[in-house]
């Protein structure tokens, strides 16, 4: 029997929004979130908000390019037979002296995710570079189906919610597929909490899966003009055709510095030199405790 009522993409797209739904208040206290007014927003539009801070996203992509940083990676993976592992890479994103933007590990021990049947793919390693600092402006606008959801306090920051689900999934594209939250005041993105989609299963060919965590990466304000990602966390687990595993993930994005300046970076009010651990973030919600 076959439904023909609606299309099939209408379909996965009610689909990936359903499921969207329903992950996200079980998670919600977890996060960190206060009551949910799903009100309509006064004195502006819906479609003016989107166009608002699709904008302001597209200059902070534009920004945060212009800016160096470090980027560490924490990846621990419990496999359900009781094997172990952990992969952990610090990266030094820079420029050369011509000004090209270049990656530099400073610190990568042998990876043992291995023991726990996880192997690192480069679609991994390029979702923790695009979907987990992920960015909405205006030139990804026609990709993904955008739903209002309300408001929300986030700690002293009052923000408009939206859920976000890829319109439909082109053959060898990776999208985000969750919830943003977007500043009612700078209207940029200072939180996301989603996955990266489409989670490939592949029972006859378990080397041919593709699986990710759910994630939550918090933003807070730098040089007190631009949004950046400074905290992702991760704690999920994924069902693979020979087991499940529990995967867990740390990324910190710290020492932010505009190339080429002497600009002063700021964490919550704080002045952070180079070196320094900056303190946990909090500014665009606070995340759980380790």
């Amino acid at each position: 029997m076959k439904c023909r009522s609606l299309s099939p993409r209408v379909l996965l797209l009610l689909f990936l929004l359903l499921a969207i739904c329903i992950a996200l208040p079980a998670a919600a206290d977890e996060r960190g979130e206060g009551p949910l007014d799903p009100s309509q927003p006064q004195g502006i539009t819906v479609d003016e908000i989107i166009q608002r801070f699709a904008a302001k996203e597209k200059q902070f992509k534009l920004a945060r390019e212009q800016y160096t940083y470090t980027q560490d990676v924490d990846i621990k993976a419990s496999a359900e037979n009781g094997g172990e592992g952990e992969f952990r890479q610090v990266t030094d994103v820079l420029f050369d002296d011509r000004g090209h933007r270049i990656e530099q590990v400073t610190f990568a021990p042998q990876s043992s995710l291995d023991q726990a049947n996880i192997i690192m793919s480069e679609s991994d390693f390029d979702d923790i570079r695009n979907r987990l600092p992920f960015v909405l402006t205006t030139d990804d606008l026609g990709k993904y189906q955008i739903l209002y959801v309300g408001k929300q306090r986030e700690d002293e920051l009052g923000t408009y919610v939206f859920d976000v689900a890829p319109k439909e999934i082109a053959k060898g594209e990776r999208y985000f597929q969750g919830r943003i939250w977007v500043d009612d005041h700078d209207f940029q993105i200072v939180k996301t909490y989603g996955e990266t989609v489409p989670q490939v299963h592949n029972i006859k060919h378990p080397d041919k899966e593709n699986l990710s965590p759910k994630f939550t990466t918090w933003r807070q304000q730098i040089d007190d003009r631009y949004w950046f990602p400074t905290y992702t966390r991760a704690d999920d687990t994924l069902n693979f055709a020979q087991g499940p595993v529990r995967m867990r993930y740390i990324v910190k994005y710290e020492n932010y510095k505009r190339y080429g300046s002497k600009s002063r970076i700021t964490y919550d009010g704080q002045e952070v030199t180079k070196g320094q651990e900056p303190p946990p973030p909090n500014a665009g919600g606070t995340p759980p405790k380790q």
